[in-house]
């Protein structure tokens, strides 16, 4: 479910006409819902409730303050990946002890940053890396409380770019090694062990991957009880789908209902780490068509947006619906077309081989499920600046992010004295 619908002919993000803010703010930007996040952060936390938990969202999808706070005011946490999102979500105000650090390359810098404010555990994915986080922790005088991350190699069902718990995917420790890494880690001095972690992947829509991941987790925690090993969490990742064309993934409840009897079990709390199910269809990527182009193959509408700003479609060959702003404009005849964009590749492409309406320029377009993995992708390829982020609350909006300019564009840079 979302909040973008059409009124009085226009399609409004809650009860703001998208093309109102278009023309105060310009094109391209990024609006989100803080119904829509608001809804779906409690639809899924309600889901969980028999079970003791927290859900610590995952920054990669929508790493934005505004949203990040919105959710820490409802008592979640976060998943980060990387030092500038510990540094985000702290900003955001979500509280260091609702943090959980995954990711294959943390530096011994972030390691130093993330014991030094106290986050909930370290996600561990390697060997090399519990040795690092042990030698930083006993320069700093202090235990480093950490979860080993496991590879059960279930093949998620998603795509091969977005599937993590594989025997070739570079996340994790492998199953059959598991037990002994968490011996290795319990003899070192400067390393509490308090958990066990898995994320198989993202944009997962059956809940089979999910029960099988779950289940050869819990035969790691059960071998963890049987040598005297406590821990006190599962973080049993996240991954779950959203409906981008005519995907049907599972309902967060139904998701629930078969794995919590599964955690029940434990005892033990629950960490979560839902993004793109919380984020995605709560935004949406406004553009406007520049040109229209024919040639002997295709149509081409021409807009302001291109790959920079949403990488998905070239990156995945993603779908991503999109949506006249004017619904007049849905009436029109329906087309074959490529919606591109400006960037000099033949890879910049919002949609391709759609049927579309005729759209013409000046015509205002919304690319729907946005909300994650959007803006958090996005780059300054071809010296674009990066657009704005637009928050919506009922019949009123905020500008969460400036446009960047031009001088945003070379901040940093510096030309030698030898060149001038």
């Amino acid at each position: 479910m979302h909040h973008f619908e059409y009124k009085n002919g226009q399609f409004h993000c809650e009860d703001v006409p998208l093309s109102k803010i278009a023309e105060e703010v310009g094109t391209p930007f990024y609006c989100y819902s803080h119904a829509t996040l608001h809804r779906h952060f409690t639809v899924f936390d309600k889901a969980f409730e028999k079970v003791p938990h927290t859900i610590c969202f995952a920054v990669k999808a929508n790493s934005n303050l505004a949203v990040l706070r919105l959710f820490a005011k409802e008592g979640g946490g976060a998943d980060v990946v990387s030092g500038g999102e510990l540094f985000r979500a702290l900003k955001a105000g979500v509280p260091a002890d609702k943090i959980v650090y995954a990711g294959v390359g943390k530096t011994k810098e972030e390691i130093r940053q993330a014991l030094d404010v106290g986050i909930l555990m370290f996600n561990v994915e390697s060997s090399q890396e519990l040795l690092a986080i042990d030698t930083v922790a006993a320069k700093m005088g202090v235990k480093a409380p950490i979860a080993l991350r496991i590879n059960p190699a279930v093949d998620p069902k998603t795509h091969p770019y977005i599937s993590t718990g594989l025997k070739t995917s570079k996340f994790g420790i492998s199953y059959d090694s598991a037990m002994d890494e968490y011996r290795h880690a319990v003899s070192m001095e400067n390393i509490e062990v308090v958990g066990v972690h898995k994320h198989i992947g993202s944009q997962i829509t059956l809940v089979s991957p999910f029960v099988d991941a779950l289940e050869k987790t819990l035969d790691v925690v059960k071998n963890l009880e049987e040598e005297g090993i406590g821990i006190r969490y599962i973080d049993i990742g996240g991954g779950l789908g959203i409906p981008y064309k005519d995907e049907a993934p599972p309902h967060p409840k139904e998701l629930a209902d078969n794995i919590i009897p599964m955690l029940e079990k434990t005892g033990l709390h629950i960490i979560f780490e839902p993004g793109r199910v919380i984020a995605g269809n709560a935004g949406a990527l406004v553009t406007r068509v520049l040109y229209t182009k024919e040639n002997e193959e295709k149509i081409f509408f021409i807009v302001d947006a291109g790959m920079n700003d949403l990488v998905r479609p070239s990156l995945y060959d993603s779908y991503q619906h999109v949506a006249p702003v004017e619904e007049s404009v849905g009436l029109r005849r329906k087309i074959s077309s490529d919606v591109v964009g400006p960037i000099c590749e033949s890879g910049d492409f919002l949609a391709r081989d759609r049927v579309l309406p005729e759209f013409k320029p000046g015509d205002l377009m919304a690319v729907m499920s946005a909300g994650a993995y959007g803006f958090t992708m996005s780059s300054n390829y071809n010296s674009r600046p990066r657009v704005p982020e637009v928050l919506v609350k009922d019949d009123s909006y905020d500008v969460i992010r400036d446009r960047e300019n031009y001088d945003d564009l070379v901040k940093g840079e510096r030309i030698p004295s030898y060149l001038k």
